[in-house]
């Protein structure tokens, strides 16, 4: 295996990453039995899926992204859009990615000059070309409804995260998508989907080795401790959003994050047509964009789940306030109630 060195410049808040801290995640051939891939998927808590979607569906999508935010100076001159290679005239602070936990409660970030880009950013989630064609598409679908066994039963939230991350930007904190989807039970699984080649100093996902325990450790430790105080089920719920950052993140320090639990960081360089399947308790970060050669990083994130049983329909809103990520956080102290009666009379509305 290689390893990982300084020079390999991989950096995450707090930090490098090197042979002392990280390894690399293991791939996966989609074509294996699948029983093994489904023991893969228990053992890591994430499945590393190769070449599982056609290059040319991706780089066409990633050409939708890049031609609709061009307008707003973000890209090279002269450079074709399916590159994506950064401005190096710009400021990255006026191109921000949403989020990632830049601001309080994941809203709207950057000023003014930043608004365009930011609401082109958003836009970019109702094109038909990635909200009815990419993030549907039947060789995604087909194999997850063929790997959970869920089958026709199979849904995709429409509610989705596409980011970008323009090279030196904020990374994406350390959290597990649970955190996100409070109203269901933790049966859900997120596709991660690099929308293009992603370098592995490139600002990919960096999952925790052995997370998934350490993610369902942290939640039961304080469901525990507020079943203790007399909480309610709702109000343990609550509480423990409340706890955690105003972001959703269980911290800004992933180097200091993975010491504290004795564990290492997983790292890999991503080609178009890859996609990594994890569990709703995977603990993950990205790292830094540091690509040498100024490329955007552009990924999505999809979650499914099984239709035929109990699953956050509020997790499955999209709404002109969702700011495609703000809704999580900012709904944590509405009446529980309340809000999943409207999220039911939304999804029959296909709001």
């Amino acid at each position: 295996m290689v390893g990982l060195a300084l020079e390999h410049n991989i950096q995450v808040n707090d930090g490098p990453l090197t042979t002392e801290n990280a390894s690399l995640l293991r791939p996966s051939d989609p074509t294996l039995p699948l029983h093994e891939l489904r023991a893969r998927y228990e053992q890591d808590g994430y499945l590393f899926l190769k070449h599982l979607l056609p290059r040319e569906d991706v780089l066409e999508a990633r050409r939708q992204y890049f031609s609709l935010l061009a307008p707003t100076g973000v890209l090279q001159e002269g450079t074709d859009p399916v590159k994506g290679i950064f401005n190096p005239t710009k400021s990255p602070d006026e191109y921000p990615g949403i989020g990632a936990g830049a601001v309080g409660n994941n809203g709207r970030p950057g000023g003014d000059k930043a608004a365009q880009f930011v609401d082109l950013a958003i836009e970019a989630h109702y094109e038909d070309w990635y909200a009815e064609k990419f993030c549907n598409h039947p060789d995604l679908v087909r194999f997850v409804a063929e790997f959970t066994g869920w089958g026709e039963h199979t849904l995709n939230f429409r509610r989705t995260l596409l980011r970008n991350n323009t090279p030196g930007t904020k990374p994406i904190g350390v959290h597990y998508d649970q955190i996100f989807l409070r109203y269901g039970e933790p049966t859900s699984v997120t596709a991660w989907v690099p929308m293009g080649d992603i370098k592995i100093n490139g600002g990919g996902l960096t999952y925790l080795e052995d997370g998934d325990p350490v993610g369902l450790n942290i939640e039961e430790e304080f469901t525990t401790k507020a079943k203790q105080a007399g909480m309610t089920d709702e109000e343990a719920r609550s509480a423990f959003n409340s706890n955690m950052m105003a972001t959703g993140l269980l911290s800004e320090s992933p180097v200091e994050f993975a010491r504290q639990h004795g564990r290492r960081w997983l790292v890999s360089a991503y080609e178009a047509g890859d996609v990594v399947l994890h569990k709703p308790h995977t603990i993950h970060a990205s790292t830094i964009n540091n690509d040498p050669d100024n490329v955007i990083r552009l990924a999505t994130d999809l979650r499914f789940c099984d239709s035929s049983k109990p699953y956050d329909k509020i997790g499955n809103l999209v709404t002109a306030f969702d700011l495609a990520g703000g809704l999580d956080v900012e709904l944590v102290d509405l009446n529980g109630c309340a809000l999943y009666q409207f999220a039911e009379k939304a999804e029959e509305k296909n709001v």
